[in-house]
């Protein structure tokens, strides 16, 4: 792609899609659409094929998602595999019949199994059961990657999948009812140290950018005590879910960005299934608007020779971890909070350990910059600054 393509990112305002936006700006591709959830419902098939008529995008990067932590997941089961699911098949689909070139679906980790061998290679994915608290998320990423995987093979195209470990950064989702689980925490103490200072200003502002359960900065202070007390916050005190010991693998949004873009820019289908005579060639539109579905020349899934091809999506991560414990402590130590962090050993755990191997990423030329540490750092950092910019 040349710096003036076209590039769609679908949830440029998110986590992640925020951070792909600007990394793309910084490398000076400044032809990019994105539109907000309220200008364009991806779950709408009619709307989705509107704007690529409109557009028409080179490529596309699908950062759009439904998402949340393991409360979210338990409540909205529905939800989580449905408009995961319409999301990916509108804009997979529209890619291709619009005659998208390249297209990079974002993942998750979740995707493999509950007790997949440790570090996770992506040809662990689909060897025994999942995560119950995060089946249908982690479902319908599947599906989205083997949509990937299966146009490649049918018609030629180059769409990558990359599955990103837990991601904080920028932009996060920083609400109780359906954050994950650094924002979630951070939120939690900082809200407890503030209740023990009584600084109900400050509380005031945080209740008010994102209110809990609709109690907002102007409720009383016992209806606010008892609403942050449903999710483990007093005076002090916090308490969290679990037993503390799960591993968990985070990466900075911003490397997570810079990895995909690498991989956008540099990485071809073929490179990943080391196949140098696969064909990329996209099938696009014919010159009556119709699409050649039954061309068969040159695709990978119709070449007995090539076997079968399987788990063509990548990891992104650090391949380092530390427990959920040790977390609290480096979040606590960066908001200066001095109370107690109790944990809950009644509530789901989730997985016990969700490291992934990232020796196909580095093959491909990257790695990651920002150390745990420090990231929890400027994610504070970013938390208070979005409190002030009320």
């Amino acid at each position: 792609m040349n710096k003036s393509s076209k590039i769609y990112v679908a949830g440029h305002r998110g986590l992640v899609g925020s951070a792909i936006w600007n990394n793309l700006l910084r490398r000076g591709y400044t032809n990019l659409v994105g539109r907000s959830h309220s200008e364009l419902d991806l779950t709408d098939q009619v709307a989705v094929r509107e704007f690529f008529d409109k557009e028409k995008p080179e490529a596309v990067v699908l950062a759009a998602a439904f998402v949340g932590g393991i409360m979210a997941n338990s409540i909205y089961r529905a939800d989580f595999i449905m408009q995961n699911m319409k999301i990916q098949c509108n804009v997979i689909s529209e890619a291709y019949a619009h005659g998208v070139k390249k297209l990079l679906f974002l993942g998750s980790t979740c995707i493999y199994p509950k007790n997949a061998p440790q570090p996770m290679k992506e040809d662990c994915l689909l060897t025994s059961p999942l995560e119950y608290t995060n089946e249908e998320y982690a479902i319908a990423k599947i599906a989205g990657l083997k949509m990937c995987e299966s146009y490649n093979l049918q018609y030629g195209t180059d769409y990558i999948a990359v599955m990103p470990t837990n991601l904080y950064g920028p932009n996060d989702n920083f609400h109780l009812e359906n954050s994950h689980v650094m924002p979630a925490m951070m939120r939690k103490v900082y809200l407890s140290k503030l209740i023990h200072e009584g600084d109900w200003k400050r509380i005031s502002t945080d209740l008010n950018i994102r209110p809990v359960e609709g109690i907002d900065g102007k409720a009383g202070k016992a209806d606010i005590l008892n609403v942050l007390a449903k999710y483990g916050i007093y005076d002090n005190k916090v308490i969290l879910w679990g037993t503390g010991t799960p591993l968990r693998e985070f990466l900075w949004s911003e490397d997570m960005a810079d990895a995909s873009v690498h991989i956008l820019l540099n990485v071809s289908f073929s490179d990943i299934i080391g196949i140098e005579k696969y064909s990329s060639v996209h099938y696009g539109a014919k010159t009556d608007g119709a699409v050649d579905r039954n061309h068969s020349s040159g695709r990978g899934g119709a070449i007995p020779a090539l076997g079968e091809i399987r788990n063509c999506h990548i990891n992104i991560g650090t391949g380092k971890e530390l427990t959920i414990r040790e977390l609290s402590e480096l979040v606590a130590k960066a908001i200066g909070f001095e109370g107690s962090i109790e944990f809950d050993a009644s509530k789901p755990d989730g997985t016990m350990r969700k490291l992934i191997d990232v020796s196909k990423l580095h093959s491909l030329g990257w790695t990651h910059r920002v150390e745990i540490e420090e990231g929890v750092q400027k994610l504070f950092e970013w938390y208070k600054a979005s409190l002030s910019a009320e």
